[in-house]
């Protein structure tokens, strides 16, 4: 059997000192790296200043992207690429999970996800397979893969909040509405956000409702 490589990047740490009482874990985006969604760290530090942000770079390098990452290769967007791509990946990110939780000592609710686009995939696939509820999945920009799977294969079920743009080219706001609509289907405590008129980014609105999100979850 072969292990998933462990999986680094950079981290911010709790601005209030000490050891950390949550982590907060970023899953960027593809062929971008853990060092674009640490930035989003100072957003939320003031609100969460006992919390540990770290940003993984995923396990793939990213072809004809110097320096960037891919969760898995992008080539024909197919669902069936994707399911497998988000299986591929699952292991590394369980496994650093389970690495972050075992180092600081802490329980799977005080651990959050907050993925972009290609990192939300993965962020609504592990999340609720894992058997101990994490604390809550910010999903940015994103989709839920292979929807028809989750319900017999959901072990547990964070809050979830959805944020995305109405005018997103990349992956359709339409996505999200979906994603949203099975969740709540599933009885997860699921919410959505639209921005208008913003494309496949975060704005500040969108910075405003993930961060209350996580203050409530990971403060509770």
């Amino acid at each position: 059997m072969t292990l998933p490589l462990p999986l680094t990047g950079p981290t911010a740490r709790p601005a209030a000192g000490g050891d950390p009482r949550s982590i907060v874990v970023f899953l960027h985006g593809y062929g971008s790296n853990g060092d674009d969604l640490i930035g989003l760290a100072p957003y939320w530090q003031a609100a969460l200043p006992h919390t540990l942000f770290i940003a993984p770079n995923s396990p793939q390098a990213c072809p004809g992207q110097p320096g960037g990452y891919q969760w898995w290769n992008l080539m024909s967007r197919s669902e069936e690429e994707r399911t497998d791509g988000v299986g591929q990946s699952a292991p590394a990110l369980n496994a650093f999970i389970d690495a972050q939780l075992v180092q600081y000592g802490l329980a799977a609710s005080k651990l959050a996800l907050v993925g972009f686009s290609q990192g939300t995939m993965m962020a609504l696939h592990v999340g609720p397979r894992r058997a101990q509820a994490l604390a809550g999945i910010a999903g940015y920009s994103g989709l839920l893969v292979n929807p028809r799977a989750l319900p017999k294969d959901v072990a547990s079920k964070p809050p979830v909040i959805l944020i995305h743009g109405d005018a997103d080219p990349v992956v359709p706001v339409t996505a999200s509405y979906e994603a949203h609509g099975v969740l709540m289907g599933l009885e997860f405590e699921t919410a959505l956000h639209i921005s208008s008129r913003l494309g496949h980014s975060i704005d500040e609105a969108g910075l405003r409702y993930g961060g209350a999100f996580l203050s409530r979850v990971l403060e509770s």
